[in-house]
């Protein structure tokens, strides 16, 4: 069964077919030293982008790009995707993606800073998607800022959330482990979230926020 699972795993892993814009920016995000979300990811963040019917979103991460165009992809033409990376070269790279993509420059924001002093500045539940694929340390409070920030019928979207496969492994003691386990833990207990935790990549935690 084991075997059965993994041979699954793979086959939707390969399944995406990407085109040159989203190699280029995996390109990119090589030479930068960032890990891109797997092709699988960028998949199902187009699907859930435009599940929601999001016009307005919030990225934690830049990367060199790659997800943002698979949000992007996925968003009305009129929502806004706001970018969020301390380090200048990522979000140079991400705008090369968007700009390769075809996305109008009116349709992103790019912002330069920490995370964990960007997002306090955000409105209060002015969003409808917020993506984070980040800091592990700082991820307990980056999703706390998320939940503040999204609207009713809002969707959080944490990857990595798996940790590399180590989540599940109770023996397991790193502290990256142990923040994903909390993180999971703060989503369930949340009576504001309704979530799910998929194994696609390496874990996409989804949470709703609930209308009140």
């Amino acid at each position: 069964m084991a075997a059965d699972k993994h041979s699954s795993w793979s086959y939707t892993e390969g399944l995406p077919e990407e085109d040159d814009t989203l190699l280029r920016a995996r390109d990119r995000s090589h030479e930068l030293g960032v890990t891109p979300v797997t092709p699988a990811v960028g998949a199902a963040l187009t699907v859930l982008a435009a599940a929601s019917k999001a016009t307005t979103a919030v990225e934690v991460g830049a990367g060199a790009g790659v997800s943002g165009v698979c949000l992007l992809r996925g968003l009305g033409r009129n929502a806004v995707l706001t970018t969020i990376d301390s380090d200048v070269d990522h979000l140079r790279a991400a705008r090369e993606a968007y700009m390769e993509a075809g996305i109008p420059s009116n349709r992103t924001r790019t912002i330069s800073g920490r995370a964990a002093d960007v997002l306090p500045r955000l409105t209060d539940a002015a969003y409808d998607l917020v993506f984070i694929d980040a800091d592990k340390p700082g991820l307990p409070a980056y999703v706390e800022q998320a939940t503040r920030l999204l609207k009713d019928g809002g969707i959080l979207i944490v990857n990595d959330a798996l940790d590399q496969d180590r989540v599940a492994e109770p023996a397991v003691r790193e502290q990256s482990t142990n923040t994903l386990r909390q993180v999971g833990r703060m989503v369930r207990e949340n009576d504001a979230l309704v979530s799910a935790l998929l194994p696609t990549g390496s874990g996409l935690l989804l949470a709703v926020k609930q209308r009140a």
